[in-house]
Parts: C-alpha cells; structure tokens; sequence
C-alpha cells in the first residue's frame, strides 16, 4: 500500500475558506439549513469534488453524493462525510470537519493517482443540525428509512416556511430516490463535542456506538395567585413542583454514572410575573444512556417521581415521550479499521460513545458505519467559540484516509 499523506495546510486553508460562508462576527458560523450561505457552500462543494472527477448527484431531500470511480465497479462505494449545515451560532468545524476532511483524503488520492478497489464518495447530509427545521438528522433519517420524504417536504421553520419549498428555492431538490444511492461502508469524522479527549491528552476517539437518546415534555398545573395574599400552606406552586423534579432528573443521572446524562435545558413558567405564584410551568427533559435498558430504568424513574413529587403538592401534570432514538452500536470491521488507521498515523486514542446524535447513527440502520472523534477545546461545541487546532484536524483526516484504505484494502 501506498504512503498517503493529506495536505494539513490545503485542509486547513479549505476550512478557513468554508468558514467565510455565513461568517459571524465572533468568528463562528451561521448557515442553517436550505438558506442561501446553505446553497453557496454546497455550490462550492459540488465544484472542488467534479474537479478531481467526482460525478455528483443528489437526492429528492437535498444530500449530495461525490464518487469517484474505483478498479471494481461491481463493489459499493465506500463513503466519507458528515454535514455543512451549522446552528445559528455554530462553530467552523461542527460537521463541516467530516465533510472537507473526507475532501482532503480524496484530494490526496487523486494527487497521487491512487485507485481503491470500490468507489470512494463524500456524502453532505441535509439538514443535520434540526436548527431551522427539526427534528434534527432529518434528510439521513429520510435515508435510511425513519422518516418519509413527505415528512420532510412538510417541516417548517419559525417563519413557516416549508423544507421541501425552500429545497427547491436553493435548488437542491435532486430526482433520485433518498436510500436508492446504497454504499458498502461510511466513516464520519467529527469532532468530539465534549471535553473527554482533550482532558486525557489523546488525538483519536474510536466511536463504538452513540448512546440512546429520549426527549420529554411535561407540564405542570397549579394555580396562579397573588404571592402577597395566599398563605404558603394554601399554595399549589407549579414552578416549586418543576424545580424539584428537575433535580431529581439529575439525581437519576447522577444514579446511573458514569455514563448516563439527565439535562432539563428548556423550561417556560407562566404567567412569568415577579409577584403572581406560577400556575403553569412546561419543560423539556433530555435522557441519555449508551444502553437502552439503562434508559428504561431511568424513564420509569423519572415517571414515578412526577407522582411522588408533584400529587403531594396538590399540583396535577402531563408527560409525553416525544422522541426516541435507540442506541447505536457500530460495525466491528470497520472500528477495527479505525484503530489500524490510528497506529500508521502514530496517534494515540481511546474507545468512546459519542454523547451526541450524528447521521452516523441512523447510516448504521442500513450500512455498515462508524465514527472517527479528534478534540475540541474545552468540550465547547455549538458555540462561536468552538476550537479545534490545525495539527487535530490534521489527525483526523489522516486517520480517516488509513481508515479508508484499510477497510478497501480487505475488499482485495
């Protein structure tokens, strides 16, 4: 096999490039999904992969797919990529590292004039993020067939404007079938989105799955009263009832470490007034654990505490799981060529879960798939001020590249 070296400053440069694409001011990006900064990188993308001769096509939900052809045609692709869309105040390299670090393995093959055995494509999920339209993942759910393309078309942002409406705006509203373009294999890079890899100094985190995920809305009712006039025994406090479930939704994490996670991160109190008792509090519950049995124990927790906390306080409520998405474990062939991958770039790394959602986990449905992670500075993702440095972005694309031809390589 050939000794493949990416280019770090070509791949740095490309990303500093991109970035400029609905730049902001503090040095993040903003370019949501199907906006126009959405279409102009996409453009971009397209022109860099049909000049290395990539044929590029799309699907009716807006991914793209760039193969570049392979000694047999009979195999099916191996694929490479991750997501240009960003949150409103995202970072440079959220998803866009997976993308254009899988751009630079293939411009390293095309400069050396290396043909793999399969097809080798970069694929751009649509609308990963779930920023502008949720849920998030959407047009790689529509892929592996958790969502229907109709679904799809029929989400609508905070101006009511509809995905499927603003797809065709941009013009990216291909003919071909979501899921008919079928690859053998895909690796996504992407940076960790947490601070364990730094923390422990290693380069490389080999993904072995992402861990369950499960949303809640509950709403709590009482009764609004003057806070001068109601004595505290006569009160039925919605946001008293609120505030003591929320703590014990950590307490139920904090029960089943180290790996499971409890986060309340939206809650709303009404009537919202500095002297009125609250009546009515609804907020959002996130669970999360690498195993499903786990997250049962943690739901039916979280289900008898609303009992046990709210009826004493003569306060009534509603629950509904909203989304859940099952634990993901990812192909052994494949970590195992990560970890081979690891070696011959002379990095070291560690086995990980990712705590976060990514298209990986709903490829793994339909296709064999796992993850690559390199750090980020201080765990600090979704934010302007995400970091990850030139020598970690480097590291990443390197492994993938080895990664890549590794498993091409087993494929004879």
């Amino acid at each position: 096999m050939q000794n493949l070296k990416i280019n770090p400053q070509r791949l740095w440069d490309s990303l500093m490039e991109t970035a400029q694409i609905g730049g902001t001011p503090k040095g993040g990006i903003k370019r949501l999904t199907l906006t126009d900064e959405d279409r102009r990188v996409r453009d971009w993308f397209k022109a860099e992969c049909e000049a290395l001769g990539c044929t590029v096509t799309v699907d009716e939900v807006g991914n793209m797919f760039a193969v570049r052809p392979g000694r047999r045609a009979d195999l099916a692709p191996i694929a490479m990529g991750s997501h240009l869309d960003t949150q409103p105040t995202g970072g440079k390299f959220d998803g866009v590292l997976g993308v254009l670090g899988a751009l630079e393995a293939m411009r390293t093959m095309h400069d050396m004039g290396y043909e793999t055995n399969a097809p080798v494509e970069i694929v751009n999920w649509a609308n990963e993020e779930g920023s502008r339209f949720a849920p998030a993942m959407l047009a790689s759910g529509v892929y592996a067939g958790v969502f229907t393309p109709e679904f799809a078309y029929s989400r609508e942002d905070r101006q009511g404007l509809k995905y499927g409406d603003e797809l065709e705006r941009i013009g990216y509203r291909g003919t071909e079938k979501a899921g008919a373009h079928k690859f053998g294999a895909m690796f996504e890079l992407h940076i960790e989105q947490g601070p364990i890899l730094e923390n422990e100094g290693k380069m490389i985190g080999v993904v072995q799955g992402v861990q369950g995920m499960r949303w809640y809305e509950v709403t709590v009712a009482g009764q609004d009263a003057h806070t001068g006039a109601t004595p505290m025994y006569l009160r039925r406090n919605a946001l008293l009832g609120a505030a003591r479930v929320i703590d014990r939704i950590d307490a139920i994490a904090h029960e089943h470490a180290p790996n499971a996670v409890g986060t309340v991160g939206l809650i709303e109190n009404r009537p919202n007034s500095r002297n009125v008792i609250p009546g009515e509090v609804f907020f959002c519950v996130d669970l999360r654990h690498p195993d499903d049995a786990v997250l049962d124990v943690m739901e039916a927790k979280l289900r008898r505490a609303l009992d046990e906390i709210l009826t004493p306080l003569k306060l009534t409520f509603e629950e509904k799981r909203i989304w859940h998405s099952p634990a993901v474990r990812f192909a052994p062939d494949l970590i195992d060529c990560v970890r081979i991958g690891t070696e011959r770039a002379g990095f070291e790394s560690r086995d990980m879960v990712s705590g976060a959602g990514h298209d990986a986990a709903y490829v793994a449905r339909v296709a064999p798939t796992t993850m690559i992670f390199v750090p980020c500075a201080g765990g600090i993702s979704h934010n302007e001020a995400e970091s990850t440095s030139f020598e970690e972005c480097a590291a990443g694309a390197q492994v993938l590249l080895e990664a890549v031809l590794e498993y091409d390589r087993r494929l004879g």
